[in-house]
This record gives structure tokens, C-alpha cells and sequence, in this order.
């Protein structure tokens, strides 16, 4: 199976940090795996274990060795990843989320003109070189392919609460755009972002290297938990969040901005099963399925 290539390999990290890696490369199906195991390790969460992180195709687990010994740990998550398997039993409590995204947007087409010099196409906008490089026909169709997909939260990290997302289709169908030759000191709060195979969302404003599609009015990190979206946690997404971006008018932009200020906007959200089989056995058709949970009622 892709993804579980190879056994796991065990590194220690310090004396408070075991560091797992299922795979070699990123996929669906390493991903999953992390999540079941990281889950399951949770729900059985033995003495000692102070914090758990799932990653692309590995995970982290920060321990206190004063109550919990260490190859007894790491006994622990070598029996779960045996149970575990491949995964393939595992259904995964999550949220399909629908992101609203201003593609084109005037903020980030102004900052990657800045950076027109670290570019592999300077004469063309991140949007342009990407739907020419993936062989579609313009960013018309760019726009329909990037946002007609879910795309599964792969892990939340990098700087707080920037999520990468890893999209739901076939390997030989995923958008694949580099990243800038040259990283940029500047990238707008909210960017929609796209580097290798994953896509992102900058939680805040800083240096980046991924190429830029355009902005979302929806914070997903809230410091002040101010907002009614951050009731319990200053980062909105979480692993295994399943992201449906969804384009909007700069009309619809400036409404949703305005509902920020007032402290009214909520990200929609609703609760889902994910099983990685019924993706596995018809990705286009579980994905049909999966989003209308967005437009039910």
C-alpha cells in the first residue's frame, strides 16, 4: 500500500520526545495512518504522555520520563501501530469546512508582483504559472479544479495554526506547483497558498515560499479568542479537518470582512465520518457524498 512502504523507524528526540516515521513520502494513505494511531494513542492515553502531534506521515509524542519509561512507551506505540494496520477500519470523528477565498485578490497580487525576481515565471501571476504548469487552460479552470476537491488536513504547524492540506483526488489528478525559488519576506494574513502537493492557508503575515492564489476573509488563529469560532482553542483547524474552499466576489469579501469586525462570522462547519476504504474504492463519488454534508440544513 502507498504510504506503508517501509516499518516505522523510532528516533528519540532529547530525553521527552519519541519521533515516528511511517513513511518515507507524503500520502493519503501515511497520513491516515498517523491519524488512527495518534487517535487511538489519545483515547488510551497512559500516564505521563504530555502532548501528541500528528504530522504528514509521521508523529511526535512528548513524554514525562519521570512517570513514564521509556521503552514502555515506546512498546506502547509499537503495539498500537500493530493494531492499528493499515488503517483501513479506522473511521476518523472529523469537520468538512468550507473556507470562502477571494482568488485574485488585490493584496496578494500586489505582494507577488514584489517578488517577481524569486519567481520561476517572472512574467505571469502565481495563479497564471500554475494552471499553465498543471495543463489546464487558463485560471478559470485553475480556480474550478483548486476549489471543486476537499482537501484533507494533513497537519497544523510551520508557524501557529497554519494548516497543510493534502487534496483529495487521485495522485495523477493533485495540482503540483513549486515553491518559489527564492522564499518572500512578505505574504498577506489569510493567503490561500500551494507549495509541492499541499496547499495552505498563512494564519498570519509573514515570509513564505508557496505560491499565492488569493485570501479568505475566515480567521483561523485568534490569539485574544475573541472571535465565536475560538471559544475553546486560539487555532481553528485541526488535523484531519476536511477543507472545501469556496470562491466568492469581492462583494462577498467585504461583507464577510464587516462580519469579522462586528464579531459575527462563523466558518462553516459540519460534523463527518471519514473511512479511508470508502475513499479508496471511489474517491469521486465519496467526495459527492462528503460535500453535500455542507449544503445540508
Amino acid at each position: 500500500m502507498t504510504g506503508q512502504d517501509t516499518a516505522a523507524r523510532y528516533s528519540w528526540g532529547g530525553d521527552e520526545h519519541i519521533f515516528v516515521e511511517l513513511a518515507e513520502s507524503m500520502s493519503l494513505q501515511a497520513n491516515f495512518r498517523a491519524m488512527a494511531i495518534t487517535t487511538l494513542l489519545k483515547q488510551e492515553r497512559p500516564d505521563g504522555i504530555l502532548e501528541i502531534c500528528p504530522a504528514n506521515a509521521s508523529y511526535q509524542v512528548r513524554y514525562d520520563p519521570d512517570v513514564l519509561e521509556p521503552r514502555t512507551l515506546l512498546a506502547q506505540l509499537q503495539d498500537i501501530e500493530k493494531r492499528v494496520g493499515d488503517a483501513s477500519d479506522f473511521q476518523l470523528s472529523t469537520r468538512v469546512v468550507e473556507i470562502p477565498v477571494l482568488y485574485q485578490d488585490p493584496w496578494t497580487t500586489e505582494t507577488l508582483m514584489r517578488f517577481r525576481d524569486r519567481h520561476q515565471d517572472p512574467d505571469a501571476t502565481d495563479i497564471e504559472y500554475a494552471a499553465r504548469i498543471n495543463g489546464l487552460s487558463g485560471v478559470d479552470e485553475f480556480i474550478e479544479t483548486h476549489s471543486s476537491s476537499p482537501w484533507f488536513t494533513s497537519m497544523v504547524g510551520f508557524v501557529a495554526g497554519l494548516p497543510f492540506m493534502f487534496q483529495m483526488v487521485p495522485r495523477e489528478r493533485q495540482l503540483v506547483v513549486p515553491k518559489y525559488l527564492r522564499p518572500r519576506t512578505d505574504t498577506p494574513k489569510q493567503t490561500v497558498g500551494h507549495g509541492g502537493c499541499f496547499g495552505c492557508i498563512y494564519s498570519v503575515r509573514g515570509a513564505g515560499g508557496y505560491q499565492m492564489f488569493g485570501v479568505t476573509p475566515a480567521p483561523i488563529y485568534d490569539p485574544s479568542q475573541e472571535l465565536p469560532d475560538f471559544g475553546d482553542f486560539m487555532v481553528f483547524c485541526r488535523p484531519g479537518d476536511i477543507v472545501k474552499f469556496a470562491p466568492i466576489t469581492r462583494e462577498q469579501y467585504d461583507d464577510h470582512v464587516k462580519e469579522v469586525e462586528a464579531g459575527t462570522f462563523r466558518i462553516r462547519t459540519r460534523e463527518v465520518d471519514f473511512g479511508l476504504k470508502s475513499y479508496l474504492d471511489d474517491s469521486d463519488a465519496f467526495n459527492a457524498r462528503l460535500l453535500e454534508v455542507l449544503r445540508a440544513d
